[in-house]
């Protein structure tokens, strides 16, 4: 008797989105190759939930759309089939479950990211997925197929798709590394600049600050940004005052407006408001009535909650004779100007603008140039602060390049 062979198809990266795709493709009945550079897969997935793996978030949908700023509406479609809802209910289906912080963001109840992919791995090997490690995609073979690197050495491949998931450059030793543009460029595929996204950014520190104060954390504040585009965006939250500049996930969340500003201007200025749950006007009347004896970081501590780093803040900027002044002292606490001059490398970014364009792709997320070669995850030229909008998209678009392949398959067969 003849048996038809099953269809195939080929994912190069075995993070989230491939991964994702993977599944797709596996759970309508094609045999399924999953091939990734590292000895294992979703290592830079396990990395993120270190401190606790968000998935997504809890906040009204178009708002949680809006997160994608420019690239909003090539994401939309892939964001409306596989909704932050839809993601928690998958995970669900996994066996884990789901809560939501205070924050609106959503995480798994054990807060961590291996059992989750313990648990889609061995659904993906149920339904006959075959992860292939220490294997590197090396480009188009010029005569037809996929050029492999694999502990064996070198061969090829001819899978009837393929969905390419290699994620952008940052965290390279984990596998990202951004190796892949060239490869596509030399295709006739416009890939945009690959940078750092949700990342740190510079500032010139004084030598004390940064001896004292490096890696501590700047509670209980709120960050004001001006864009190029002369609008404001404030949001509450926290940072971190590194040897280098700034981090952490308040500075993550204007990372594209501070990019975009520093590209534009060659430097950006946010304002600290260090007080925000605190009024100008009752910031200057505890100042005022500094009763006598009380020296003025006794004040400021006392009844403002002004110490340490934050207060080493207001005299890097004001220096001793106008902090004397309390009209600019409380002008200054509730609105201190840092310079921001670049991002931080690439590679300790959380995760990278710019990829293959959109207009490169069919709706599908096909290569219009490489028909059966589709594009996902982070390989694309969007971005989003942290919050559960890098992963929700990530899937998102490997649910759609999975789908995709499979429409792409059963055309091919007919």
């Amino acid at each position: 008797m003849n048996h038809t062979p099953k269809p195939s198809a080929a994912i190069i990266g075995g993070g989230p989105a491939g991964l994702m795709a993977a599944e797709v493709l596996a759970m309508a009945g094609v045999q399924v190759d999953v091939y990734d550079a590292m000895p294992s897969v979703g290592r830079k997935f396990l990395l993120a939930g270190i401190g606790g793996l968000n998935i997504t978030h809890s906040e009204e949908f178009s708002l949680f759309c809006s997160r994608y700023g420019e690239q909003q509406s090539d994401l939309q479609t892939c964001l409306d089939a596989f909704t932050p809802m839809q993601l928690c209910n998958w995970i669900h289906d996994l066996g884990v479950d789901t809560f939501v912080g205070s924050s609106g963001r959503v995480f798994p109840t054990e807060m961590k990211a291996a059992p989750l992919l313990r648990a889609w791995l061995h659904r993906l090997r149920s339904h006959g997925v075959r992860i292939h490690v220490r294997t590197r995609w090396l480009g188009w073979h010029a005569e037809g197929g996929l050029r492999m690197s694999g502990p064996e050495g070198e061969y090829r491949i001819h899978p009837q798709a393929t969905v390419f998931a290699l994620g952008g450059a940052s965290w390279p030793k984990l596998g990202s590394d951004g190796s892949w543009k060239p490869l596509f460029e030399a295709q006739g595929v416009n890939v945009a600049s690959l940078e750092s996204a949700n990342c740190g950014f510079e500032v010139h520190w004084s030598d004390y600050l940064r001896e004292r104060y490096a890696g501590t954390p700047l509670k209980n504040i709120a960050m004001q940004v001006q864009g190029p585009d002369g609008q404001l965006h404030h949001k509450a939250g926290e940072a971190l005052l590194s040897a280098h500049g700034l981090e952490g996930s308040l500075v993550y969340a204007f990372s594209r407006t501070i990019r975009h500003t520093i590209a534009q201007q060659g430097q950006a200025t946010v304002w600290l408001d260090l007080l925000p749950n605190t009024s100008r006007d009752k910031i200057l009347h505890e100042l005022i009535r500094k009763r006598a004896g009380h020296s003025l970081p006794h004040v400021l501590k006392t009844k403002l909650g002004i110490s340490g780093v934050k207060l080493a803040l207001v005299h890097e900027h004001l220096g001793k004779v106008q902090t004397e002044d309390q009209a600019t002292l409380a002008d200054t606490l509730k609105a201190l100007p840092i310079t921001l001059t670049t991002p931080r490398p690439i590679a300790e970014a959380i995760s990278t603008a710019g990829g293959v364009r959109f207009d490169n792709l069919n709706p599908h997320f096909m290569l219009k140039n490489q028909p059966g070669h589709f594009v996902a995850g982070e390989m694309l030229d969007w971005d989003a602060p942290t919050g559960g909008y890098l992963l929700t998209a990530c899937l998102a678009t490997g649910l759609a390049a999975g789908k995709g392949a499979l429409q792409w398959i059963k055309q091919s067969a007919n």
